[in-house]
């Protein structure tokens, strides 16, 4: 899944979400929530629905993790797991 031609836009996403503040300085981010898919969209320049695809798989292989706000998804990395698939691509496996 991180190998497919769109794949450089999840990776950039989770380098983004390394540094939000810094990545994401015209958008609303908050620290302990992340950012929201608008956000992601437009630094992607590609539609809110192309964008939540993208985060939403990284969802799903739990590299991000959702908090809701109000109305809105924010999103985050999730460090720990972030730190163990780097593990098993370490392994070889």
């Amino acid at each position: 899944m991180l190998r497919t031609p769109t794949s450089q836009r999840r990776l950039d996403i989770l380098e983004w979400l390394r540094d939000p503040a810094t990545h994401f300085p015209d958008h609303r981010c908050v620290p302990e929530a992340g950012v929201t898919s608008e956000a992601v969209a437009a630094k992607l320049g590609v539609s809110r629905q192309v964008a939540d695809t993208h985060l939403e798989l990284l969802v799903d292989l739990g590299l991000l993790r959702t908090r809701r706000i109000r109305l809105r998804t924010y999103y985050r990395r999730d460090e720990v797991r972030i730190a163990e698939v780097a593990r098993m691509f370490e392994k070889g496996w």
